[in-house]
């Protein structure tokens, strides 16, 4: 997804606003979830949001998502942001963000997500980090306990 920075969507100091982004980011993960459940999908959570550099107004904005892994009626998407500085042309990686989406049926009942297939190493390691960040969702939440989090004590123990 694409977008240009334009002053309605700038702060003070000519930098694109984070709700607007957020807002970009939310709907280009929406699409993605939708697209592999063939389903609604609505946003359950945010988390693990980066602002690692200012995106500037007139920069052009490239959001890239990609779904991480499938659960039984959840999946995470994963949001990637680029600023592009058409005069210069150059770019840099701005923002990551981890959405999870719940999809639902016609009725608005929570329905099975499809798994996706992983064929690559970046996409074991995503699909790996999507589960040990989905036990610590829970934990957090308190809907899971820290030592019924497996993934994620061993990888804690680890280090």
């Amino acid at each position: 997804m694409t977008e240009y920075v334009l002053p309605n969507d700038t702060n003070t100091l000519g930098n694109l606003m984070g709700g607007q982004l957020m807002h970009w980011m939310d709907i280009c993960a929406a699409m993605t979830a939708q697209r592999h459940t063939n389903r609604v999908c609505v946003t359950a959570s945010v988390d693990s949001v980066e602002f690692r550099s200012p995106i500037h107004l007139g920069e052009i904005v490239n959001l890239e998502s990609v779904v991480n892994r499938g659960f039984n009626t959840s999946l995470e998407v994963q949001v990637d942001v680029w600023a592009e500085n058409p005069i210069l042309g150059s770019k840099r990686k701005c923002n990551t963000a981890f959405f999870t989406f719940v999809a639902v049926d016609d009725e608005y009942r929570k329905t099975l997500v499809p798994e996706i297939l992983v064929t690559t190493d970046d996409q074991r390691e995503r699909y790996e980090g999507a589960l040990r960040r989905r036990e610590l969702r829970l934990v957090m939440a308190g809907r899971m306990r820290f030592d019924d989090a497996r993934d994620l004590r061993s990888m804690l123990l680890k280090h």
